[in-house]
């Protein structure tokens, strides 16, 4: 979905004589210019809300969190997260994401569990 409003935001831009390049906003008005967060909730997160079949809860700042929450609950790792949501560090993805992430705990006890049987079973007779 993303693709397709960037190459018909660059058609749209190129009518006007403008090139789009990597600054260029996602979230722009036909001209390119900056829209105000308001216009993106009630025009762009409502249109993308529809079409998905999601609970219609809030606005762009809700699908941030849901994608947050999306990506921490399932694996991705907590640096990654952290940059793609922009915060300064991975603390402040911590406290606020740190619930999705309830078995955390466990997953490492269980990772480090299996190295140390590893370890202590010794080289397998395949590795020579």
């Amino acid at each position: 979905m993303l693709r397709a409003h960037k190459a018909a935001q660059a058609e749209e831009l190129l009518k006007l004589g403008v090139r789009q390049t990597g600054d260029t906003l996602v979230c722009a008005h036909p001209d390119g210019s900056l829209t105000h967060p308001r216009w993106i909730s009630k025009k762009w997160a409502k249109a993308i809300i529809k079409e998905s079949g999601l609970p219609r809860r809030g606005g762009v700042h809700h699908l941030r969190h849901a994608h947050a929450t999306q990506m921490l609950a399932n694996g991705v790792h907590i640096k990654v997260a952290s940059e793609r949501l922009g915060h300064s560090t991975t603390g402040i993805t911590m406290d606020l994401y740190q619930h999705v992430m309830p078995g955390m705990q466990d997953d490492a006890a269980a990772q480090i569990d299996a190295a140390y049987q590893k370890a202590i079973a010794g080289p397998s007779r395949d590795q020579g």
